[in-house]
């Protein structure tokens, strides 16, 4: 299996005990696409949006990708 970027935004979420709609609604993001971050459904990533996520949540980068080998 080659090595992949998985966002662990669920697992962030969850401990900030935040719903997908909130963070949409914090990070000035539509729901759906805030949706398919959460679902790792994403090819391409924004990097404005994981800043606006990171700042929404108060976490670091590294908090919410990694990279599974």
């Amino acid at each position: 299996m080659k090595p992949a970027i998985k966002l662990t935004l669920d697992m962030v979420l969850a401990a900030k005990n935040m719903t997908r709609y909130e963070l949409a609604k914090r990070t000035g993001s539509q729901f759906p696409t805030i949706d398919s971050y959460y679902k790792n459904k994403v090819q391409r990533y924004d990097s404005d949006l994981l800043l606006r996520i990171c700042v929404a949540l108060d976490c670091d980068i590294e908090d919410i990708i990694s990279i599974e080998k």
